[in-house]
């Protein structure tokens, strides 16, 4: 069974953070939330929450790590040693996943430095867009580049769970369709 990592630092996006754990675990995936701080975490919009584990030594053991945007949630995962070099392993590494959503992409896949020449996105806005010149920046909802996955923010973060569980084997049209994603389909149509 694949194994997650959601990344929390102190003011993470809530929507990003939760909305995948909850869609990921919905589809029996196993899912860690991994503090790189402390167990209680509050996020952007002071919600707090109780974290599953706190980062201690490497990741290496998740299938995926995941990283929610907000700020200065991705400041404080950027500045987690242990995570940066974990997504350095993972980048080198077709059997593992890199998945980074809103401000991440440009915060904290840019220190890893891995995001030369890779199809990324972000949230939009030049103080984001501008740190990932050195890639093939796109402004899809979200974009898949081998094992690197990355996504605009809040409003597409149920797009992009729906993508990581594809990814690890799952099947997204089951939750899509029991979670009436269906009926926003149809209403667009």
């Amino acid at each position: 069974m694949k194994k997650v990592a959601i990344m929390l630092g102190e003011g993470f996006e809530e929507i990003e953070a939760l909305t995948t754990v909850d869609v990921l675990r919905r589809a029996k995936i196993e899912c860690d939330l991994v503090s790189v701080k402390e167990e209680y975490v509050k996020g952007a919009h002071n919600v707090v929450v109780k974290a599953d584990k706190v980062v201690q030594k490497d990741l290496i053991d998740y299938d995926m790590i995941v990283c929610p945007g907000g700020m200065p949630g991705a400041e404080n995962l950027a500045n987690c040693e242990i995570l940066i070099d974990t997504i350095k392993k993972f980048n080198n590494n077709d059997n593992k996943y890199i998945a980074a959503i809103c401000a991440s992409p440009a915060v904290v896949l840019s220190k890893a430095g891995i995001t030369n020449d890779r199809y990324v996105t972000s949230y939009p806005g030049e103080e984001f867009e501008g740190v990932l010149e050195d890639s093939n920046y796109v402004e899809e909802l979200v974009v898949v580049d081998g094992n690197l996955i990355t996504s605009r923010g809040p409003a597409t973060t149920l797009l992009f769970a729906y993508k990581l569980v594809d990814i690890l084997g799952g099947n997204s049209e089951n939750l899509k369709n029991g979670m009436l994603w269906n009926m926003l389909e149809e209403e667009k149509e």
